[in-house]
């Protein structure tokens, strides 16, 4: 089946307030941009393609090769018209299912990305003891459910159709950067 894996990158980032205004996708984690960790683990889970959702800041320099963008023009209107941007271009490109995962999680191994896209399920969702976290699978036949605006993903659909939701237990860290206290936090190997 071919499958994208999606990292959501357009947000603005407004918890996250860096005395150099820095945006956090930009502000170093380990030595390089956050969001280049969750790009390149979503490109080594090796899915037919990968992309990436942009908006709020230029990401351009730091997106690895490999990782097609996508540009999010109404991303202050929440995460689901990213999500929309995301499935469009899986559309056109003649996909049939989308991984969809977070820009500010760093720690979301490839082999989370390569679990979550091997289900059969409609929707898949990464669970780490227990808890449901990204990424998220969602297959062709889900896209028309999910929302057009808002700031909610694929959540309110999976509470709709649980029938559909197949959980994949997951090891690594879902662990996110919303404010700047998150980063130092999670620094450290």
């Amino acid at each position: 089946m071919s499958t994208a894996a999606v990292v959501l990158c357009a947000g603005a980032g407004s918890r996250y307030i860096a005395p150099s205004g820095t945006h956090k996708l930009l502000a170093l984690f380990r030595g390089r941009p956050l969001v280049c960790w969750a790009l390149e683990h979503a490109l080594e889970a090796d899915l037919e393609v990968t992309l990436a959702v942009t908006g709020a800041v230029d990401l351009s320099a730091v997106i690895p090769p490999g990782v097609l963008t996508i540009a999010n023009p109404r991303w202050q209107d929440g995460i689901a018209t990213s999500l929309q941007e995301a499935v469009a271009e899986a559309r056109r490109l003649g996909l049939e299912a989308i991984v969809v995962g977070l820009g500010d999680q760093p720690l979301v191994s490839a082999a989370a990305w390569r679990a979550v896209a091997s289900s059969g399920k409609p929707i898949a969702v990464a669970t780490y003891d227990g808890a449901r976290r990204n990424p998220v699978r969602l297959a062709r036949a889900v896209w028309d459910e999910l929302p057009r605006s808002g700031d909610e993903g694929a959540r309110g659909l999976m509470r709709r159709r649980p029938e559909m939701v197949e959980e994949v237990p997951c090891a690594g860290d879902p662990v996110d950067v919303d404010t700047l206290d998150d980063l130092p936090a999670i620094g450290s190997p």
